[in-house]
């Protein structure tokens, strides 16, 4: 009787911890915000050869089928390493495991060469969806003096082909956000903002937000720079280009930092620029006093109904993501709340899915301490 009973209460007693622990770690995947479906793509292995995931770009191959690329870390770099894939075939319920795309092991005649910041472009009406990403020689510190480099794939994301690029602009570059599309005279133009940062390892180098233009996707060229007052130097970069309620008016929406020592303004603003001519010529660049900006990478984007969204790190430490709407005539919301888990999040890419309804991708992590151990999806459903 006594060895049964005393069974009888270990089985309730490891019951009832497993009850217990099963709470604690339902409630750390609680989360808060307006998103929904949030899941895991992938996490990095801490025991690996990577210190940090992160950076992740977006693409729909079909209405099921999701491609979602992003960076591999390598110790003892700084935002260098591996470019891979995870596919989804369900509608972002569940991801593969990771496709190489760029493999900082393989070399490229006599230079090895690291990558980073993925960037996804399916060109309308066309099976095939391109990758850019940046491309420095592995003895590099940091990726900020690269080039730009390109696959693509036409399965979906299985395999991807490299393609060595003709570039008319000849300078270094950093990428980080999506390709917009323009007509010019019945033709497609591309318009990839890039921006470079040549003065952090030369004192007479220097920071300025531009723009590259294609019509083939294979060849670019500079299309034009964004100024900044001549009395109010900011370091524009990470610039967002969308359309306007005014179909001839392109906006860009950029990442600022003061210019000497690449740290948040006062106040910690976005600035934008405007276009009139398909992304040729730019404005002068201002603040823009509703879009707040901790010197962190923003999405910008418009969606089928005309409207506008901002999304944002409203802390330096970028512990939660945040959104701003803007309806046609009208002015920016109130924030939001995009995704709140109490840890560390940032660069959200979002792509539409339906008029007014967004999939999103963005670098997080499973704790505030740690930053980029994880690539998470979700929706936004109409806002």
């Amino acid at each position: 009787m006594f060895l049964k009973s005393n069974i009888r209460y270990s089985i309730k007693t490891i019951a009832s911890l497993s009850i217990a622990l099963c709470s604690v770690q339902g409630a750390s995947t609680q989360y808060e915000g307006d998103l929904s479906d949030v899941v895991t793509i992938d996490e990095l292995d801490p025991s690996g050869p990577f210190n940090k995931i992160w950076e992740p770009h977006f693409a729909k191959w079909s209405d099921d089928h999701y491609i979602c690329a992003y960076g591999l870390q390598v110790r003892g770099k700084g935002d260098m390493g591996d470019m891979v894939a995870s596919i989804s075939l369900d509608k972002g319920k569940t991801w593969s495991p990771r496709v190489m795309i760029f493999d900082h092991q393989e070399r490229n005649g006599s230079v090895q060469y690291a990558y980073n910041n993925a960037v996804l472009f399916r060109p309308p009406d066309q099976d095939v969806i391109w990758l850019y990403a940046m491309r420095a020689p592995m003895h590099y510190r940091d990726s900020e003096n690269a080039d730009l480099v390109a696959a693509y794939t036409a399965d979906g994301g299985y395999s991807w082909h490299h393609v060595e690029l003709a570039m008319g602009y000849q300078g270094s570059l950093i990428i980080v956000a999506g390709i917009e599309t323009v007509k010019r005279n019945g033709v497609n133009h591309y318009l990839l903002p890039a921006h470079r940062n040549s003065q952090r390892h030369d004192l007479h180098g220097d920071r300025r937000q531009f723009v590259l233009e294609s019509t083939s996707l294979v060849h670019w060229n500079l299309a034009g720079y964004v100024p900044y007052a001549r009395d109010d130097p900011v370091f524009l970069h990470e610039g967002k280009i969308a359309q306007t309620d005014d179909p001839n008016i392109l906006k860009m929406v950029m990442r600022t930092a003061t210019m000497d020592r690449e740290r948040p303004l006062n106040p910690p603003l976005a600035y934008s620029s405007i276009s009139k001519d398909g992304g040729t010529t730019w404005s002068i660049s201002k603040a823009e006093p509703d879009l707040p900006n901790h010197r962190s990478k923003a999405f910008f984007g418009k969606d089928a109904n005309g409207n506008h969204i901002y999304v944002y790190s409203n802390r330096v430490d970028r512990r939660g993501l945040y959104y701003k709407t803007l309806k046609p005539g009208g002015n920016w919301s109130k924030e939001k709340t995009f995704y709140f888990n109490d840890n560390r999040n940032s660069y959200p890419t979002l792509v539409e899915d339906m008029p007014g309804e967004w999939l999103a991708v963005w670098d997080s992590s499973n704790s505030p301490d740690k930053r980029r151990t994880a690539i998470r999806f979700g929706r936004l459903k109409n806002q």
